[in-house]
């Protein structure tokens, strides 16, 4: 398998499952702005919607979008258990949890991303995100992870949206829960593993 991506963007959540999971895979960077590979092909042929990540499978088939990708890749080892089984009431807890991280946290990202944003742009955005965010601090008190005590592909997800906090200049300190969450996560070894190979390491 092949996993395109791009330093710090969504794509790292899939690349983090990838070696929870101990699949064999290899990457390749795109180049966002120009729709180009580090190997010079034009993206575009890979993924049409010119985003990061795509999947690569061996039979060439292209799978898109993280939050797909992630089950896919966990019903691969269901021994790792980084989804509970398909059909279980747990699985549909865990795709609650991956469509508020999409739609919700994800999404609410895109103007402080966005070099046309105004001041007031900003400003309604992260009005928005703090909400989000006592959410997300209230659901984790007295647990590990989203789902309990066991890491799942939705806490790679969560975790790759809220280290946007720092390269879009928001102080997670109001959320004690939330920076111990990303402490936790940041510790193991396939997490620090990603990091490393996608240059974030400070």
């Amino acid at each position: 398998m092949k996993l395109y991506f791009s330093p710090g963007a969504c794509s790292l959540s899939p690349h983090i499952v990838l070696l929870e999971a101990g699949l064999d895979f290899t990457t390749e960077q795109v180049d966002l702005r120009a729709k180009r590979t580090t190997g010079g092909a034009d993206y575009k042929l890979v993924n049409p919607k010119g985003s990061v990540p795509a999947l690569m499978l061996k039979d060439g088939e292209v799978l898109t979008e993280g939050p797909a990708i992630i089950q896919f890749l966990a019903d691969l080892v269901p021994e790792k258990q980084l989804a509970p089984p398909a059909g279980s009431f747990e699985r549909y807890r865990l795709a609650e949890w991956l469509n508020y991280i999409g739609t919700e946290v994800h999404k609410g990202f895109s103007p402080l991303f966005n070099r046309a944003a105004t001041p007031e742009m900003r400003d309604m955005a992260i009005s928005a995100l703090t909400v989000r965010f006592g959410h997300l601090a209230r659901s984790l008190e007295g647990r590990d992870y989203l789902m309990g005590q066991r890491f799942t592909v939705a806490d790679a997800y969560l975790f790759t949206v809220l280290n946007w906090c720092g390269f879009s200049g928001i102080d997670m300190a109001p959320w004690p829960v939330l920076q111990a969450f990303q402490a936790r996560v940041a510790a193991r070894p396939a997490v620090q593993q990603a990091l490393g190979d996608e240059g974030l390491l400070k």
